[in-house]
């Protein structure tokens, strides 16, 4: 269980008994997420619901013989939202925002919409659509239908955050931090979120996590409480596996109330960067126990990620076996193509420079960049290959953005932002994205060592060699497997003058990659040609080989 303590955020401005609960609910209204399912990019299009076939892309409905069922924009509406929410409750409240948005209606409207929708699929006795009494409503499709419910997603809920004080006028505080939590949340490709309104209605109920996830439809569940000691609060979360009702991560967060909504949303990035990674490897070890005749596109790829994360030839042809796999199942999986390329890159730079890697890595990575791609991970993988192989750094800059736009509190895209930008020697640039990953998730993230690669380049190139040494010891650390790592290592204590050092980070390197050469890596021509001759003199100064092979 991960711990995180002793979190303490500093601001001034602005008292917490100096906000409403009006001027807050201002600030937090339009952050209802509708969990990111309405326009859920991997569910079926078209569904057979009692014999009548609904086309969600044509927006039409056809009876058993093909004629036209008609429905209202509202109904057909509602009955796309229900569609991406099956064999759960969703409340009034959830479909009256997903429908109607801020217009002001009645629950009459809603209603009417419900008997419409019942009529257009005959569904007189409501076995399919059933009315759950002062909750809402449940649309029921078959566990085993050969239209199934939103894939290659984990699942999760945000519980309402209890307020330990008893206070009820403190209540929009803790309401306030769950509202940003899971609009941060939603923004993170993979993972679908329930909306508010839906996690909302067990606020008052006893809570058995395992009956909450399976209404929900939910793998995990996040609560917590909120504390206020004088000018101090303190926040605790637990994220929770629905159906064994076992714990997968603690957090604990202090904070001091001075501008309470810079607290609020440091308070939000954090608990975000501490729970993406959780969910990711909860994710990696339930898919791992599948047997193998029941594995997925989504199973793949999770079994696919541990191997691409080491960047070595062995893992890379692995990963790359799973990943084809689950492009197999699911040909328009983004996040599958992203790893795709990012595993040819590095199998084209470190097994021998086969053309037909690197066509593939930008095949995957175009598909990645696609005008309709909105997995900001694919997008800033796809950059990132695309950027190493055609040496378009400036080219990569913009995707990047616009991947940090969807989600910025996503660490991957900060590392390969960070990257990028210490091999165009945007420096700053790369101090920055990089710290913010290491900021967000700071333990036992598998791609740390990207942040520290482009902290130890960065310093490298800017002449401050401890910091160079300190930085490329901490990624030879995070990936002890990724030999170039290593040769930045090398270099740095080569510049620092610590030649018995670099003599022995050589032998690592060696170790790690025996068929090393300078020429190969000074092939790969990842930076400015000064610099790699830098590069190359320092490493020939540590005595590896000169000769042509791979990195």
């Amino acid at each position: 269980m991960l711990a995180l303590s002793n979190f303490l955020v500093t601001s001034a401005f602005r008292s917490l008994s100096d906000i409403s609960p009006k001027s807050w609910h201002r600030r937090h209204s339009g952050s209802v997420w509708l969990g990111g399912q309405e326009m859920e990019p991997h569910s079926p299009t078209v569904y057979s619901v009692n014999g009548v076939q609904v086309d969600l892309t044509g927006e039409s409905l056809r009876g058993p013989d093909g004629e036209v069922v008609p429905v209202r924009p509202q109904a057909f509406a509602t009955l796309r939202y229900l569609l991406h929410n099956p064999n759960r409750v969703v409340t009034k409240g959830e479909l009256i925002d997903a429908v109607w948005r801020e217009t002001s209606v009645t629950d009459d409207s809603l209603v009417q919409c419900v008997h419409e929708i019942r009529r257009a699929l005959r569904d007189e006795n409501h076995r399919v659509l059933q009315t759950v009494s002062k909750r809402g409503y449940r649309i029921t499709l078959p566990e085993r239908s050969s239209l199934p419910t939103p894939v290659n997603k984990a699942s999760l809920a945000v519980l309402p955050f209890t307020n330990l004080n008893h206070d009820p006028k403190q209540d929009y505080f803790a309401d306030g931090l769950v509202d940003d939590l899971i609009t941060s949340l939603a923004r993170i490709p993979g993972l679908l979120v329930i909306a508010r309104n839906s996690s909302f209605a067990f606020r008052s109920q006893p809570r058995d996590v395992r009956s909450i996830a399976k209404e929900l439809g939910v793998q995990y569940l996040l609560e917590g409480s909120v504390r206020r000691s004088a000018n101090q609060i303190r926040i605790n979360g637990q994220l929770v596996d629905g159906p064994s009702a076992t714990h997968i991560w603690a957090g604990k967060f202090d904070g001091a109330v001075a501008d309470i909504f810079d607290l609020q949303d440091k308070l939000t990035e954090q608990i975000v960067g501490a729970i993406e990674p959780s969910v990711r490897r909860a994710e990696i070890d339930r898919a791992r126990r599948k047997p193998p005749n029941s594995l997925g596109a989504y199973d793949h790829y999770l079994r696919a990620l541990p191997h691409a994360h080491v960047n070595s030839p062995v893992e890379t042809d692995e990963a790359l076996r799973l990943l084809h796999l689950a492009l197999k199942l699911d040909s328009n999986y983004l996040a599958a193509h992203g790893y795709a390329a990012w595993c040819h890159e590095q199998r084209y730079f470190r097994a021998g420079f086969d053309a037909q890697d690197r066509t593939a890595a930008l095949e995957h990575a175009d598909i990645a960049l696609g005008n309709n791609s909105d997995d900001p991970n694919a997008i800033s993988m796809g950059a990132f290959v695309r950027s190493i192989l055609t040496r378009d750094y400036d080219g990569a800059i913009g995707p990047l953005d616009r991947a940090l736009a969807m989600n910025e509190n996503s660490a991957l895209a900060l590392g390969f932002s960070a990257l990028v930008s210490s091999h165009s020697e945007r420096y700053d640039r790369a101090v920055d994205h990089a710290q913010r990953a290491l900021r967000l998730s700071p333990i036992d993230d598998p791609l740390n060592y990207h942040s520290y690669c482009a902290l130890g380049l960065t310093y490298l190139f800017e002449k401050q060699f401890p910091d160079a040494v300190k930085y490329s010891t901490l990624a030879v650390q995070a990936n002890p497997n990724f030999s170039v790592t290593h040769a930045y290592l090398v270099a740095s204590l080569v510049r620092l003058g610590n030649i018995d050092a670099a003599h022995s980070a050589a032998s690592r390197l060696l170790e790690v990659a025996p068929a090393f050469s300078i020429d190969a890596f000074v092939r790969m021509g990842q930076f400015r040609a000064t610099l790699m001759e830098g590069l190359a003199v320092a490493l020939k100064a540590a005595g590896l080989p000169q000769g042509p092979a791979a990195v």
